[in-house]
């Protein structure tokens, strides 16, 4: 039996959190989706330290990284991961409230998949979400490395 592709969702904002899950629920994504709510834990997660040690081997299908972020911000993370042979195919998806220019252009020299600025509005965002999520946990093709082992 294949596992579920796994999503990483990197974000502070409670409500966002709340949000994102909902939107991704409501369109019947039954993907496991992993959520931390800082910088440092999204690398710890995503290198398998601290209380990450432990996890399902493989790497997320897709990282929706929040640029605004306690502790490590999300250009740290992405820069991090991007400049790592084994991470730097994870496709990384920038949704952030940020609309400045330059925080759009570091994102893609530093290799961002996607950036997405998140709509206020409500329903806007539910089908942004719904949209990310068919997209990167359904209609793309992951990188190799990105799925579990398939278990027999």
């Amino acid at each position: 039996m294949q596992e579920l592709k796994r999503i990483l969702l990197v974000e502070d904002n409670l409500h966002d959190v709340e949000l994102t899950l909902a939107a991704l629920e409501e369109n019947y994504l039954a993907n496991e989706v992993v959520v931390v709510r800082d910088g440092q834990q999204a690398l710890d997660y995503l290198y398998r330290r601290g209380i990450f040690k432990l996890r399902l081997e493989g790497h997320p299908v897709v990282v929706l990284l929040d640029l605004k972020l306690p502790k490590v911000d999300g250009l740290e993370v992405l820069a991090k991961l991007k400049s790592d042979p084994q991470l730097k195919r994870v496709p990384v998806v920038m949704l952030t409230s940020s609309r400045e220019e330059q925080d759009l252009i570091k994102s893609y020299d530093l290799g961002v998949n996607a950036y997405v600025v998140k709509p206020v509005d409500f329903h806007e965002f539910v089908d942004v979400i719904k949209q990310l999520g068919l997209f990167w946990a359904v209609v793309n093709q992951p990188p190799p490395g990105s799925m579990p082992p398939v278990r027999q």
